[in-house]
């Protein structure tokens, strides 16, 4: 039923006054009649009169007031209205489902449309999904959206119409329900422009580091070293200039820079091609120059810049060189990396990370090691290598093993049960965690990812870390090591470990198990001396041949089964060549003890087919999916890896799929290489 209009509050009240006087007149009169009846019926007689006065009065003068209110009202609503259609703020209204009921004209101009434009708001804004409206548990909703290449800043507020009417001094509410929307754009176009020119024209930091600056000169005539040396002063000065930075030499091979953000980012979009340009430097040289850069930016001060560009540059130079990377407080992203990096002949460095070790242990009660979860021939190997090196040294050593997987474990049978060796050398986490003092010292071997340890836990309760590793870095590290012994430039941690175990003690003598270990690790990673093997490499196997190490007794270890041997056929055979240079395949994990080994020795087996540049073989092994990715020289694998949650070397990289399917992590390969040859990463 449609409800009449009435009137409240003050002007309801006023026009009643009459009615009000004329009762009390009446209670009056009627206290009359008990003094004197004739007045009573006088004033009786004025009370009728003045009843029907009041009466006609207010039948004939309400409608005219009324009139003239819906009149007023009329009026003071079009000003307001006018006011609200000319007010240089885009406003409009809406119903509850997003429809336009009203528009002013700077919403107009907004949207180019004519007044009466009653059309749904997501037919203009299709980010104002129906959704993101104000609801029941909603009075106001913000958001920001892009219009033809303005920005706004979208706020939208509920109406109810109940409360309208309650608030009203003059109208009784109708009893509606629901509500109406009023939204709101704030035009922020110009002020985005100038916050953007302002970070636009923030400062960033930058180091720059000639990776092998001491072998390129030795590679060159002496009379031409200068040259060469002025050569790529000159091409990084003029590269840094025309981006209107400043280069300042440090060192002989230190440059600092300082830029503006601007300049980084369209160094970002040419993906830093002063790391291709510096590689043209040739007078002669049989070596081209690389170069490593670290940009910080985004701190809150130029300290902070300062301190990220020099994280930023240790993990750039962690990582092999010939690459650069951008660190801000949020994140890290990589550049580059597309060459080897050159084996340093000097053993120098091996020395004094070797004295660093030995004072470290020395001065421990406890030594734990423990190298990544599936521990691998070449993470045993290298943790037998420092067990030997604090028995020498003689401290309490232990080896921090869960499960050990079938590749390592014919090795780990060597040690276990064995008379010559404690009985609590190989432990479980559980029990390093019970064990572990105050004046315990860790080294982390052959991984320097803390989350993929064995026991993640372990280093929060050592003050003492060591790390020794060979694969190249990544964002996540282990903070605040004691000695960090990082080589990516290594065949694998056990040629590290062989190294430092010649300059612990000249009479350090070895087991042959312990021997067999070490160079087992470096057989393995090098693919039998064939992948990642220099100089070093091989003095590091002489030096375990000496010390009792047999290639037939290894040879002999690694023998495999004829399920695992038939599964690696298998894998090879049914490779698809994606892409023309991309071999893809499945391993089976089916009676195979550890499907992952053979997985990435069939990626090994896959590289010598003649046009692939990478290999993929995919392990779907205890609810993962296992990525094992292998290179010779045309791709960086890391990358590749690094983008799906993995990591490793240039040459040998992997990573690991939770909740996926084959299937889907197939498609997921092939989208990630298809997205990196559109950047340019691959070509």
């Amino acid at each position: 039923m449609k409800k009449s209009v009435k009137l409240k509050g003050r002007l309801k009240l006023y026009l009643q006054f009459e009615l009000y006087l004329g009762i009390l007149l009446a209670a009056i009169n009627f206290c009359i009649y008990f003094m004197d009846y004739r007045a009573g019926f006088l004033l009786t007689g004025f009370l009728l009169f003045y009843f029907a006065i009041v009466i006609a009065l207010f039948l004939y003068n309400k409608p005219v007031i009324m009139n003239e209110l819906i009149s007023f009202a009329t009026q003071y609503g079009q000003i307001q209205k006018q006011l609200l259609r000319e007010l240089n703020l885009a406003h409009a209204v809406m119903d509850e489902d997003g429809k336009l009921i009203w528009t002013n004209m700077a919403f107009e101009r907004v949207i180019h449309q004519e007044k009466g434009y009653n059309k749904s708001i997501n037919a203009i804004f299709p980010s104002i999904t129906r959704d993101k409206l104000p609801g029941k548990d909603d009075d106001q909703v913000e958001m920001g959206i892009e219009y033809e290449g303005s920005d706004f800043h979208v706020q939208m507020k509920k109406i109810s119409l109940r409360k309208m009417a309650e608030n009203s001094d003059i109208l009784e509410s109708a009893g509606y329900e629901g509500y109406l929307i009023a939204i709101y754009l704030f035009d922020e176009t110009a002020l985005k422009i100038a916050l953007k020119e302002v970070d636009d024209q923030s400062l960033a930091v930058g180091l720059v580091y000639l990776d092998n600056y001491d072998e390129a000169l030795e590679s060159v005539e002496e009379v031409r070293r200068s040259l060469l040396t002025a050569l790529i002063d000159r091409k990084i000065n003029k590269y840094i200039a025309s981006l209107d930075g400043i280069c300042k030499k440090l060192e002989k091979d230190k440059y600092l820079v300082i830029l503006r953000k601007e300049a980084i980012m369209k160094l970002q979009e040419s993906r830093f091609d002063l790391l291709e340009e510096v590689k043209t430097v040739n007078i002669g040289n049989e070596m081209a120059v690389t170069i490593s850069i670290g940009i910080g930016l985004d701190g809150l001060s130029y300290a902070q810049n300062y301190e990220f560009a020099r994280n930023a540059i240790g993990l750039a130079l962690g990582r092999g060189g010939d690459q650069a990377v951008v660190k801000t407080a949020d994140s890290t992203t990589y550049y580059g990396g597309k060459s080897q990096q050159v084996e340093k002949n000097t053993r120098v460095k091996a020395r004094v990370k070797a004295h660093a070790l030995e004072e470290i242990i020395s001065g421990k009660d406890q030594v734990f090691i423990m190298g990544h979860r599936m521990a691998d021939v070449d993470s045993f190997g290298s943790a037998i290598g420092i067990y030997r090196i604090a028995t020498r040294l003689e401290r309490k050593a232990h080896i921090v093993l869960n499960d050990a997987s079938n590749s390592v474990q014919q090795l780990v049978e060597l040690f276990r049960n064995n008379p010559d060796y404690e009985s609590d050398m190989i432990i479980s986490s559980q029990q390093a965690m019970e064990q572990v003092s105050s004046n315990a010292a860790l080294v982390i071997v052959d991984v320097n990812k803390p989350s993929i340890t064995e026991c993640p836990d372990l280093i929060h309760e050592c003050k003492s870390i060591v790390v020794l590793d060979h694969h190249r870095q990544g964002t996540e590290t282990v903070e605040n090591a004691t000695l960090s012994y990082v080589e990516p430039y290594a065949s694998s941690a056990c040629e590290m470990v062989a190294e430092i175990l010649q300059y612990i003690s000249e009479d350090i003598k070895m087991r042959n198990d312990e021997a067999d270990c070490l160079y087992s690790g470096i057989m393995i990673d090098t693919n039998n001396f064939v992948t990642k093997t220099g100089v070093r490499t091989f003095e590091a196997a002489a030096f375990l041949r000496r010390n009792g190490a047999d290639v037939t007794r290894v040879r002999k270890l690694f023998r495999e089964d004829a399920n695992a041997y038939k599964a690696k056929a298998d894998a090879v055979s049914q490779a698809e060549i994606y892409q023309g240079a991309y071999a893809i395949s499945i391993c089976s994990g089916e009676d195979i003890p550890n499907p992952t080994i053979v997985g990435a020795q069939a990626a090994n087996e896959l590289l010598n087919i003649r046009g692939v540049k990478a290999s993929f073989i995919l392990t779907e092994y205890q609810n993962l999916i296992y990525v094992s990715a292998r290179s010779i020289d045309e791709v960086n694998v890391q990358v590749i890896m690094e983008r799906l949650g993995g990591g490793g070397h240039m040459n040998v990289a992997a990573c690991q799929m939770e909740d996926t399917s084959i299937t889907e992590a197939i498609r997921v390969v092939k989208d990630t290489i298809d997205k990196m040859i559109e950047e340019g990463e691959l070509s």
